[in-house]
């Protein structure tokens, strides 16, 4: 019978902010986070609720959202957004990054069904990536909708105490 190693796995979480962490052996009991092993317990509790424990702390967490690789993730009731990449498919987004025309207009959409709690932004304001644009409740939770890149808001859709459905538009913004 042939030995078989486990072969470390590496993937890459990239938040809205570009902000990388190198997450190696994802699926086992040795997780490490930049090249860092910490000790993260995940366990569900006899309710069926989700929690990690990590430095002898208990968090709630719930995967809010799953699309392909983007996840929305909700740890003590704070909204987090990543994405998960091999290495390849890090690599292979920045250089579409870099492919893309610097003076193009994004657009955001309702990630979710839900009501316009506020709006954050104005036409002409000047937006960061990663900085909240929006907050929308959706199934009884407020959920910062954030600017995927930086630039200058053109046009908003929404206005405080529309209800909007998936993939409605909220705003548009200039690179």
């Amino acid at each position: 019978m042939k030995n078989i190693q486990h072969k470390e796995t590496e993937f890459i979480a990239l938040t809205p902010k570009n902000t990388r962490y190198k997450i190696k052996n994802l699926f086992t009991d040795s997780l490490k986070i930049n090249h860092k092993k910490l000790d993260i317990q995940i366990f569900d509790d006899e309710n069926g609720f989700t929690y990690l424990l990590y430095k002898n702390k208990k968090y709630h967490a719930e995967i809010i959202e799953k699309n392909q690789n983007k996840y929305i993730v909700l740890i003590n009731g704070v909204s987090y957004t990543f994405t998960i990449e091999t290495p390849f498919s890090y690599q292979r987004k920045k250089y579409l990054d870099k492919q893309k025309p610097k003076n193009k207009v994004e657009v955001v959409q309702a990630p979710m069904p839900g009501k316009i709690i506020d709006v954050l932004v104005e036409p002409g304001a000047e937006v960061k990536t990663g900085e909240a644009v929006i907050i929308l409740e959706a199934m009884k939770m407020q959920n910062e909708i954030v600017s995927p890149v930086d630039g200058k808001i053109v046009k908003v859709y929404v206005r405080q105490n529309d209800i909007v459905n998936k993939d409605d538009l909220f705003l548009e913004i200039a690179r």
